[in-house]
């Protein structure tokens, strides 16, 4: 018998998924149940089940997804399945990335919630092209990333040491005067570096270029 844990915080989720189990497999056996993801992983570490029906959003936005992790790291036989509704990329990669071995939408056809617990317990994964989709559309988002923040590395070695100063505060939010005070000369030079910085990385303001490197996290540390 392949023995199964259903985690969800609605009791007819917890029903419906138990009833569909019980009328379509005599080889899968519901043996507890949990309505949060702390209960989740006290129950599986304590019946060791085969899979775990995991619901993403329990008490928190991402308990299942803790909750994942935490069984993963104890006890990496126990698999686990993300139940949900929606096919959140951000919250799925998570949930891989923490140790989930499938996913499941509660608005799938009663057979394949059957075949995917099935499938994860004979360890007969194959990627789902949906997921497969996402993969490569998070590696295409990781490249296009990686791309912008070499160009951008490439524009702040052509930089003067004066200009990536005056850079750097108006990043930390300073106005020109404030910036021209600091470095004691007249505002009208903090302008015409300004304007250097704009044109070497080709942008028109420099709330742009602040707001560019902030997304790729450089001059976070500085």
């Amino acid at each position: 018998m392949i023995r199964v844990v259903i985690a969800d915080d609605m009791q007819d989720i917890r029903e419906y998924l138990h009833e569909i189990i019980t009328e379509s497999a005599k080889d899968i056996e519901v043996v507890a149940f949990a309505s949060s993801g702390r209960e989740a992983v006290e129950v599986a570490l304590q019946e060791k089940p085969d899979v775990v029906l995991m619901d993403i959003q329990m008490e928190t936005r991402t308990a299942g997804i803790e909750a994942i992790g935490a069984i993963h790291s104890a006890d990496p036989d126990i698999r686990c399945i993300v139940v949900t509704i929606h096919e959140d990329d951000k919250y799925l990669f998570q949930a891989y990335q923490s140790g989930a071995s499938d996913y499941i939408t509660k608005t799938m056809e009663p057979e394949a919630i059957v075949t995917a617990i099935r499938d994860v317990y004979e360890n007969e994964l194959q990627l789902r092209p949906q997921v497969a989709k996402k993969f490569i559309r998070e590696y295409q988002r990781l490249q296009a990333n990686q791309s912008q923040v070499q160009d951008a590395l490439r524009v702040m070695l052509l930089l003067s040491a004066a200009e990536y100063e005056v850079l750097k505060l108006i990043n930390d939010g300073y106005s020109y005067r404030d910036i021209a005070r600091q470095r004691f000369v007249e505002e009208s030079t903090i302008r015409s570096q300004a304007n250097h910085i704009l044109k070497k990385f080709n942008k028109k303001r420099m709330r742009d270029v602040v707001s560019m490197l902030r997304d790729l996290n450089i001059l976070t540390n500085a």
